[in-house]
């Protein structure tokens, strides 16, 4: 038995830029809550968390680490994620573990690409926000203009909890006092501005506020959660991880006023067979997800981080996957600090623990018995940055198809796919800096060396109006032949649809017996992955099979999936076949005075602004909506015009038809082989 229940259990994940000090507040905590017997650094490669070589020699995280500390008979499960946008992934998938953000802010960097991104992630996703102002003892940080730079980003539902005093050497508590001094704002005003934020959680709760004009602060703790819950206050506190400023206090703050599992996020199953029914997740049977794959530095071991949504599980209790019909039985559970774990054998509800050595993926749901459920993960940035990767030694592909499989189990935004018109391996990522991350961790941990070609598109082809095709396949040879014609009628859908392909079987009078409607579908279906423009695979297309004819004994399944592809072929020919390309939503920071460079070098590579808005440090962040084809060289330009000041994140938007001028040039980089069945 655990010593701890489920309500007794904190789940929190620190999310924010780059820099703002995730890991160093993680150390603190471990530190102040006697998991760790000296304060690791990441600045000297000392830290508990960052343990893979890669983060040690970056110096910053690469991945999410979990720790499990305990504080005042509490359980608090934390995640420690990647700050900068390349390394999104684990960041978001942390959320599924979750019922509250945290939002670290570095103080004197102030408020950056990644903290708007993840808090909009995290409100979507339905969790509590807290936002912590880490390294506020700065001289450089101007902490008055930040708290209002934050309440002007993100809404008045903004409160501090605390306020740093005594010269940025303590925090003063906001929510149990009504006086005392604060080296900014004044504290009876931000107390008083708790009490009104939480009374907008409850009807009841604010018309009694505004008819005494106060509230008991025992009643504002007893629904502080809900107000968390519900967001009408987003709390924020006042740390500086380096001198253990305020720590105690922020863990009191996560015991005392952040939810419980039973009180946050909700989380629902749903089934195919029930047209998505979805069905609460909660009671006695136990329900598990996925949210991190990591593997041991040191052993090698593969370990599956899971969230326990309901129910318990026991060391030894048979665990499988949605659809699995077979199943796993776990040795023991892991609690993980960083690199160091311990083992128990029992998991209860609300919990994070790992497993040793389960094919299990990131997103997977878990139960006891056979189910094909599954509860919904936050939605994954699409890796829109790709590079054709081939080995440099010979005999190297065993060990290249190794490492990828590795990374693609780990890492929820790393993709592989083999190009079957080009014949490359293409690997894809968040970025220039997230693919240079995994090739040196190819170099290191599997002595790979492999070449890299230029960052590959991800173009599609479509068509533009309907058309017919018709094909008639008939080959002699000697023995028994071939011989299989198709009539098929070919429609635009709307652009982006799921499924790109639309399948109407509307044949009548059994002019082609219905089992080759199989292999008809097929041959379809390999030019739709391989289109006939530019090779690139096709979108948004119906396809309706009207008519063919059949022989009793030359008619096969082959003769009739080359003349289903070909008459596919010649309708796409007819119907004004489109190449589109990837338009990707664009964020930049970068100082003020650079962005009129900065707006004009994204017009010349076809951009389109779409906002933009002034931010402290006199910095901008200026969105707009870029062709992917146009930044391929964004990451060394940027840094040159801003003397290495700026940053961006990218993320997919939409697809568009490439412009008539350029539609040549795209398509003379790739010439589709001619199909040997024509």
């Amino acid at each position: 038995m655990t010593a701890y229940s489920t309500g007794d259990i904190r789940n929190m994940t620190f999310v924010g830029h780059s820099g703002s000090g995730k890991t160093s507040l993680c150390e603190a905590i471990m530190h102040a809550t006697g998991v760790t017997n000296r304060m690791g650094s990441v600045d000297d490669k000392t830290s508990h968390l960052d343990v893979d070589d890669e983060e040690k020699e970056r110096g910053h995280s690469i991945d999410s680490h979990v720790l499990a500390v305990m504080h005042r008979g509490k359980r608090l499960n934390l995640i420690d994620t990647p700050g900068a946008p390349d390394f999104i992934g684990p960041a978001v998938a942390s959320f599924a573990a979750v019922e509250t953000a945290a939002i670290v802010i570095n103080a004197p960097g102030g408020i950056q690409v990644n903290t708007r991104r993840m808090r909009e992630q995290a409100k979507r996703f339905g969790l509590g926000r807290v936002i912590i102002v880490n390294h506020f003892d700065a001289e450089s940080a101007d902490l008055e203009q930040l708290v209002n730079d934050i309440k002007e980003s993100f809404g008045q539902v903004v409160a501090p909890i605390n306020l740093p005093a005594q010269g940025r050497k303590s925090v003063i508590n906001c929510l149990e006092k009504c006086g005392g001094q604060s080296d900014i704002l004044d504290v009876e005003h931000e107390h008083t501005n708790i009490i009104e934020r939480v009374s907008e959680c409850d009807d009841a709760l604010m018309n009694r506020y505004f008819e005494e004009g106060d509230l008991p602060i025992e009643l504002v703790k007893e629904n502080f959660v809900k107000a968390v819950r519900a967001g009408t206050i987003v709390p924020l506190l006042f740390t500086d991880a380096k001198d253990e400023i305020g720590i105690k206090e922020l863990l009191d703050f996560i015991v005392d006023c952040c939810p419980c599992p039973l009180e946050g996020k909700k989380r629902f199953l749903k089934h195919p067979d029930a047209d998505d029914e979805e069905i609460q997740v909660g009671g006695d049977k136990f329900v598990g997800q996925v949210f991190k794959v990591a593997v041991d530095h040191k052993s090698k071991i593969k370990y599956p981080y899971f969230r326990v949504l309901s129910g318990t599980t026991k060391a030894g209790t048979n665990i499988m996957a949605t659809g699995d019909r077979k199943g796993n039985r776990p040795g023991h559970f892991h609690y993980f600090v960083g690199g160091d774990h311990k083992e128990t054998d029992e998991a209860i509800a609300g919990d994070l623990v790992a497993v040793a050595k389960m094919e299990l993926n990131i997103g997977d749901t878990l139960f006891t018995e056979a189910n094909d459920g599954h509860v919904e993960m936050p939605k994954f940035p699409q890796p829109m940055y790709s590079l054709a990767v081939e080995p440099k030694a010979r005999g190297d592909e065993g060990k290249l198809s190794e490492a990828i499989h590795r990374f693609t189990e780990t890492d929820p935004c790393f993709k592989v796919n083999h190009d079957p018109q080009t014949h490359e391996l293409v690997i894809s990522g968040n970025g220039d800096m997230h693919l240079r991350v995994i090739l040196s961790k190819m170099a290191r941990q599997f002595k790979l060396e492999v070449d890299t070609k230029t960052p590959k598109i991800p173009y599609r082809e479509t068509i533009s109006k309907g058309a017919e095709g018709h094909y008639r396949h008939k080959k002699q040879t000697g023995g028994a032949g071939q011989f299989g014609e198709v009539y098929l009628k070919i429609d635009p859908l709307e652009r982006g649809s799921d499924p790109t392909l639309e399948w109407s079987w509307d044949i009548f009078g059994g002019s082609i017996p219905g089992q080759f409607e199989p292999a008809i579908k097929k041959g379809v279906t390999e030019l739709m992955e391989a289109g006939p423009l530019a090779g690139f695979p096709m979108q948004d297309v119906k396809v309706s099979i009207t008519d063919g004819k059949h022989h009793p004994v030359d008619s096969k399944e082959v003769a009739f999936k080359t003349a289903g592809k070909l008459a596919f072929k010649d309708a796409v020919l007819k119907s004004k076949p489109v190449l589109l390309e990837p338009i990707v939503n664009v964020e930049v920071t970068a100082p003020t005075d650079q962005v009129g460079d900065i707006t004009g070098d994204l017009a010349q590579r076809r951009g389109r602004p779409t906002g933009q808005d002034l931010l402290p440090g006199n910095m901008t962040l200026i969105e707009a909506q870029v062709p992917l084809a146009k930044l391929s060289d964004y990451h060394s330009r940027l840094s040159s015009m801003t003397g290495g000041k700026g940053s961006y994140a990218l993320e997919f938007s939409h697809y568009e038809p490439v412009p008539s001028n350029e539609v040549q040039a795209v398509m003379a980089q790739y010439q589709p082989k001619d199909d040997d069945d024509e």
